[in-house]
């Protein structure tokens, strides 16, 4: 840091973006000059995998925090649901703002809710957790992967429902064009399926309901789950149709909608940049999150939801592990004194794990090692990718 000026770490992303924008804000409002880098992370190079296998090794937090030990860049900012759960000795997490909404949002085309979906319809989802929680509610369904920054996963759910949309109005104005002067020569006035001229509907759409017209579909999705922190960060949560899950029976990955910024411990001026981020109940919480999750073991290889909520003199948590296939689970919810969050947190988590979520880990960890094994395979036979 030279003359007052962080160095900013973030992923290019429109999403990490604006994360670090509101992180350089706050800042600002302290007097800090901030200066954003993008940093390119293997998270961000390789298109072709889940982001719980990419978690496995921090593929999206590694890439930045290394240039903030290295001294190249002064902070970095990160989705906390995406840190693995053990840090580098000389990093810290300096400040952890207040926290967005940490649920999930199920979004559809025509705001029909979970539990009126249709049997066999396809849900899309990135995360081990959603696909879990999903066929434990409702093993009726298909859950099929959907990788992508935000806005392209609302594209690839709106493509189809548009794009038929469209087709149909194009004929209906070929049609009409064909068959208006047979029907001005009869006296009779030709009958259109829509009210709005073709250039009228498309003028009415949104930008993401534009590009979502030019996409190729591969799979057509009839909804798709991603955190509402997300959608409401990238400025999308006014422009779907989306239902709230209950955060009982969905249960959050920890941290999620919480920002994270790291920092080496010896980095000057530690004190006024947690004091400029840090909110003490964000702080609570997703600590007891984060515990329970290392004392676990769980890391992004197993399906596992922890929530915690300050409640007065006590942090409120409950937590959902799960087989792969959602057709088994521990869960249990606690009430935790706030003045001994961390070890209550680690005790938490003993149970769990006296309750058979180890062993539900542990299947995940061994379906996680197959997995390995066979795209190993594969990357032999195509050749080997680059780190």
């Amino acid at each position: 840091m030279k003359r007052g000026t962080l160095r900013l770490a973030t992923r290019g992303s429109d999403l990490a973006l604006r994360q670090a924008a509101s992180v350089r804000d706050a800042l600002a409002d302290r007097r800090f000059e901030v200066e954003l880098v993008e940093v390119e992370t293997r998270g961000d190079q390789i298109r072709d995998e889940l982001i719980h296998r990419l978690g496995k090794t921090g593929a999206f937090v590694r890439a930045l925090d290394e240039k903030v030990l290295d001294g190249e860049l002064d902070v970095a900012v990160h989705s906390m649901k995406d840190m693995p759960t053990e840090q580098p000795r000389d990093l810290v997490v300096a400040g952890v703002p207040e926290r967005a909404p940490a649920g999930d949002v199920l979004v559809t085309p025509d705001s029909t809710a979970f539990e009126n979906l249709p049997a066999d319809s396809v849900v899309g989802t990135s995360s081990l957790r959603r696909k879990a929680q999903i066929l434990a509610n409702r093993p009726d369904l298909e859950v099929e992967p959907l990788r992508g920054n935000v806005d392209t996963r609302v594209e690839k759910l709106l493509a189809p429902t548009l794009q038929r949309e469209h087709e149909a109005r194009v004929d209906d104005d070929r049609d009409k064009k064909g068959n208006s002067a047979e029907a001005s020569a009869s006296g009779e006035e030709y009958e259109t399926e829509f009210d709005r001229s073709i250039d009228e509907w498309f003028d009415d759409l949104s930008e993401i309901e534009r590009r979502a017209l030019e996409r190729d579909v591969e799979t057509e999705y009839d909804a798709i789950v991603l955190a509402e922190a997300g959608l409401q960060r990238s400025g999308l949560l006014h422009r779907v149709e989306y239902e709230r899950l209950p955060k009982n029976e969905f249960v959050p990955a920890p941290g999620q909608g919480a920002i994270a910024v790291t920092a080496r411990h010896d980095t000057d001026h530690l004190d006024r940049i947690n004091g400029a981020l840090d909110d003490p109940r964000t702080r609570v919480t997703t600590t007891v999150e984060r515990t329970v999750l290392a004392e676990l073991g769980g890391g992004c290889i197993a399906p596992m939801g922890v929530h915690a909520k300050l409640q007065g003199e006590h942090v409120h948590v409950t937590a959902r592990v799960l087989a792969v296939d959602g057709s088994e689970e521990v869960s249990a919810s606690r009430d935790l004194p706030v003045d001994d969050h961390a070890n209550a947190a680690a005790e938490f988590a003993d149970y769990l794990a006296s309750q058979g979520a180890d062993e539900l880990i542990a299947a995940a960890r061994a379906d996680a090692d197959d997995a390995d094994d066979e795209n190993s395979v594969e990357d032999a036979d195509h050749g080997p990718r680059g780190e």
